[in-house]
């Protein structure tokens, strides 16, 4: 089987960490490197949980390198009345065995694809910092970049009323991205809000023998603890897990090909991703947006993952 290069920019975050987690399950994908970004938490503490993930699943040889600490332009915010005060808040994890690479993010970002034989899919889950980064720095790299797959945007909000947090952190590098005219699947909050993790598939995560397993459990327990007391879901929403379970299997998955564009000046509207569903703009296309989610494939893949570990 052919695999899929890939590379992990991430901002962890319990929906990162079980990204990571997946990803690391599916012989089907070749892990070029992991990079991050601050969003969830203060960049830091978002590598060191990178690497705390990458000690869990036994991914030592592959490189974190630690990305980009603060937006292009905004001040920065982080969400711990989601993630905790770590980023991580629920399990106990070890202190990571290895230290992050000295080099930047960013860096790692072209060096890959520029030494990748295939073209490589980027998979980013928090602000899109590091990938604009890269791209201003090298805008050669994307001869080489398959798609980019990332979790962000929305026809609604949930750190504004319009805005989702991940484009909200950091517009301008959003744009950058959006309108960089490299093939992207976006999976916005109209489709991670059907990835629920409720009490029912908690019980199933926590029924597995083994002590991945049993991680993913706390993870999601306190997760779905913060979006009960913050917005009265039902369960944790696994927004970004969509990224690596489109890869692996895109047939769960009913897009839409669509443009978005990102807003950056508006008083209120800032972060807005404006998804023109109906091609009432006329503006080109440039992007497959997720829509419809096969919930009950997408848990059973997930539950089969876990049972690998």
């Amino acid at each position: 089987m052919k695999t899929k290069k890939i590379i992990l920019d991430c901002d962890p975050g319990h929906d990162d960490a079980i990204s990571i987690i997946l990803a690391a399950s599916q012989p089907s994908l070749d892990i070029l490197g992991i990079t991050t970004v601050s969003g969830n938490a203060e960049i830091e503490k978002t590598t060191r949980n990178a690497l705390k993930i990458c000690d869990l699943v036994s991914l030592n040889d592959v490189l974190v390198s630690k990305g980009a600490s603060e937006p292009f332009i905004r001040i920065r915010e982080t969400a711990p009345g989601i993630h905790g005060d770590s980023g991580l808040d629920g399990p106990e994890l070890p202190e990571p065995s290895r230290s992050w690479s000295a080099e930047h993010g960013c860096d790692t970002i072209i060096r890959l694809i520029k030494g990748a034989d295939d073209p490589v899919t980027i998979l980013p889950t928090g602000p899109l910092t590091n990938i604009a980064l890269a791209l201003l720095k090298a805008p050669e790299i994307k001869d080489n970049i398959e798609e980019i797959v990332l979790m962000g945007g929305g026809t609604f909000g949930n750190w504004t009323p319009t805005a989702e947090f991940n484009i909200w952190a950091d517009p301008e590098a959003a744009k950058k991205v959006f309108d960089s005219g490299i093939p992207l699947v976006v999976m916005g909050l109209d489709i991670t809000h059907q990835a629920l993790a409720t009490k029912e598939v908690i019980d199933q995560v926590q029924e597995i023998d083994n002590d991945v397993a049993r991680i993913v459990g706390e993870l999601l327990e306190f997760f779905a603890s913060t979006y009960k007391e913050m917005f009265n879901f039902s369960g944790a929403p696994v927004h970004d897990v969509l990224t690596v379970a489109y890869c692996v299997a895109p047939e769960l998955f009913t897009t839409k090909e669509v443009n978005i564009t990102v807003e950056t000046k508006g008083e209120f509207t800032a972060g807005t991703t404006s998804i023109d569903l109906h091609g009432i703009t006329g503006r080109k296309v440039n992007a497959k947006y997720g829509l419809e989610l096969d919930t009950e494939g997408f848990w059973k893949m997930m539950i089969e993952a876990l049972k690998t570990y």
